[in-house]
Formats: C-alpha cells, structure tokens, sequence
C-alpha cells in the first residue's frame, strides 16, 4: 500500500498484546490533553507539535518519541504527518 493512501490501520502482537498502528494526519489542528498507556512513535513523514508531560517539541521525519503510561500529552498537526505508533493498551483502537 502507498502510504498517500494510509489512513489507520492496526496489527495486533499475539504475545505482547499491543497494538501497532500506521496513522495519516491531515493539518487537523489539536489532540486535546489525554492519557493512556504508554506509546512509542516514530515519524514518518510530515511534521507534529507533541507536549508530553508539559514539554512540547516538534517532532520532524526520523524524530521518535516515548509517552509513559498515565502521563498527560497532546498534539498539534501542522501538516499532513504520517506516524508508526506502538500502543500498550490492546484495545487502544479498533481494527478496521
């Protein structure tokens, strides 16, 4: 599959019992605060703004970032962004 044509898709781990998840933003402004369990993301292409625990930075093609379990974070997309993230919780969001 291209990645233009991404839009969210999950693989789950049978042993770990994480999800794994390729997203395509579009500039759809702010992800307000929230938490979860932790997530691990890598940028594919595109740019974000991510504040994890009150420190916000921009995170650029190549950047990876961590989000410990229960620690507040948000998300600002100034562009279209492409993200690998890998979500703790199994049921983080539903296969399509």
């Amino acid at each position: 599959m291209a990645i233009e044509n991404a839009n969210l898709i999950n693989s789950q781990t049978a042993k770990t019992q994480r999800r794994n998840i390729l997203e395509k933003n579009e500039s759809i402004g702010e992800v307000p605060p929230h938490a979860h369990g932790a997530q691990w993301g890598v940028v594919i292409d595109g740019e974000m703004e991510l504040t994890i625990g009150g420190e916000t930075k921009i995170y650029r093609k190549g950047d990876h970032y961590f989000i410990p379990a229960g620690v507040m974070h948000s998300a600002r997309f100034n562009s279209k962004v492409f993200v690998v993230d890998y979500f703790e919780d199994k049921n983080r969001y539903n296969s399509k």
